[in-house]
């Protein structure tokens, strides 16, 4: 953070105009819909192949009539609020997209129907629909990989507020750049703050705010003064209401769900509606029939991967090819966990001569539960099986069985549950233990025992079917690039 002397208000409003400058809505808006485009044309274009290989009667030449339909897909999304598609998190964009797509393809295939259209298949219609729920939010977050870190990528926002909330924002968009709000600068009241921070300046008082709004053509405000009394809150938001059509409130409320937080008006004053997901039986019984769909045909792709690791971790080393573990499952209850074994049977033993020996493995083992250069891996299988994450492929039958669910918070064993609070235990202890989850996606073994209940404090109290795509989505692009394993 730099400490240097605040500088008057023109100067750093000049520092702003630069900063604010940078990130423009337009470039970010015609390039995921250029991306969308491209997505939707190869879905299509796939769908009427693979049918046709399938099906040598099938026709191509009706299907290149409809490709003004793409149109009818972009309006959709973008009536969805999806372009330019910034500060909208990627499970509420999957369910945007799934809902756009599906909501034009049931159109047009009943507008084929209504018109008696010939030479249009229904195997073509299904299988686009699907390819389109598949590669339209795989090509955007390919997009936003490749680019959100670009200077162009996003919109400027103004901060009102450059106090520990206002700065804990910053970090958390710079860290995510994804998010497409960049930030231009800070606005306070208070002339003791510095004069900037995480590169971005502070340009003056709240005054200055619809002014600089104005002339930045910035559309965006973050008000990050959750200390604000009732009043003077107010007082901010009518004086800016006018300059900026996205003004976002962060309010005290660290911890609380964010995602499925809803506004209710009860009779003019504002209330916030917290849905508890998990709570819900209908719910429940979606993410139960998701797990038997998914978790069943996983478990026969896998049987062959597991034969061969069986045979490769006999000749490894004697003894049984499987490890088994009780763990904490829902309700407190222990379950017995199968996982294809990676070390050595006196694993415990070698652990604990080689956390003697070695200090920094100790501070290691006491940060993360979790080894870089683990002694007790067996040659060759052993590392093969905790980097891809294939170790825990028998734990597809714990999820059958209904102990656990392909996602969810981790199911650790007594000496690593122990490490937590009981309030974050009880917590846990809600849901079903997972096969992968957030922790797994987002850090994977990088993260700490704090960054683990983080996490899943996130997972469990934003629950959704969404969510659960998403991570799923996510898992198979950590096995597959092996972020984070060991």
């Amino acid at each position: 953070m730099s400490t240097v002397a605040r500088a008057v208000p023109g100067e750093r409003e000049r520092e702003a105009v630069l900063a604010g400058r940078i990130a423009s809505p337009w470039p970010t808006a015609l390039a995921v819909l250029a991306a969308d485009a491209l997505a939707l044309s190869l879905a299509g274009a796939s769908a009427v192949r693979l049918w046709a290989l399938m099906n040598p009667a099938v026709a191509v030449d009706p299907y290149l009539r409809l490709w003004p339909v793409i149109v009818a897909f972009l309006a959709a999304y973008a009536m969805l609020g999806l372009y330019p598609g910034v500060g909208i998190g990627p499970v509420e964009e999957l369910r945007r997209l799934s809902a756009g797509t599906s909501i034009v393809y049931l159109v047009g295939s009943a507008s084929i129907v209504l018109i008696r259209e010939t030479g249009f298949s229904r195997g073509v219609l299904l299988g686009g629909w699907a390819l389109s729920l598949t590669l339209v939010p795989l090509f955007r977050a390919a997009l936003r990989y490749r680019f959100a870190a670009r200077g162009w990528w996003g919109v400027p926002v103004l901060v009102l507020g450059a106090g520990e909330a206002g700065r804990a924002v910053v970090s958390r968009l710079k860290m995510q750049p994804g998010v497409g709000l960049k930030p231009a600068a800070f606005l306070d009241d208070d002339t003791d703050k510095e004069a900037e921070y995480d590169g971005v300046p502070v340009a003056g008082p709240l005054a200055l705010a619809s002014d600089l709004g104005r002339r930045l053509h910035i559309r965006y405000a973050l008000v990050a003064m959750p200390s604000l009394k009732r009043d003077e809150l107010l007082e901010v938001l009518e004086r800016n209401g006018a300059a900026f059509s996205h003004l976002i409130v962060l309010p005290d409320l660290f911890g609380m769900a964010s995602l499925w937080v809803s506004a209710r008006d009860l009779g003019g004053v504002l209330g916030l509606e917290v849905r508890q997901n998990l709570l819900s039986p209908m719910n429940r019984a979606l993410k139960r029939a998701l797990d038997l769909l998914l978790a069943g045909a996983a478990a026969a792709l896998a049987l062959p991967f597991i034969a061969a690791a069986v045979i490769w971790i006999k000749r490894a080393s004697p003894g049984s090819a499987f490890f088994v573990q009780e763990r904490g499952g829902e309700a407190g209850r222990a379950i017995r966990v199968n996982k294809l074994r990676t070390m050595y049977p006196q694993a415990d033993g070698l652990l604990s001569q080689h956390l003697e020996q070695d200090p920094d493995a100790r501070r290691q083992w006491e940060r993360c539960c979790k080894l870089k250069n683990d002694p007790r891996l067996l040659p060759g299988i052993g590392g093969l099986l905790r980097r891809s994450s294939f170790d825990e492929l028998p734990q597809l039958w714990n999820v059958i069985k209904g102990e656990m669910s392909l996602v969810g918070p981790r199911p650790f064993p007594a000496y690593h549950l122990d490490r937590f609070t009981p309030e974050f235990q009880a917590l846990r202890a809600r849901v079903l233990p997972g096969l992968t989850g957030l922790w797994q996606v987002s850090a994977r073994s990088d993260g700490d025992l704090t960054v683990q209940e983080a996490l899943d404090t996130y997972y469990i109290r934003n629950w959704s079917l969404w969510l659960d795509l998403y991570i799923l989505a996510r898992t198979v692009r950590a096995v597959l690039f092996r972020q984070g394993a060991y």
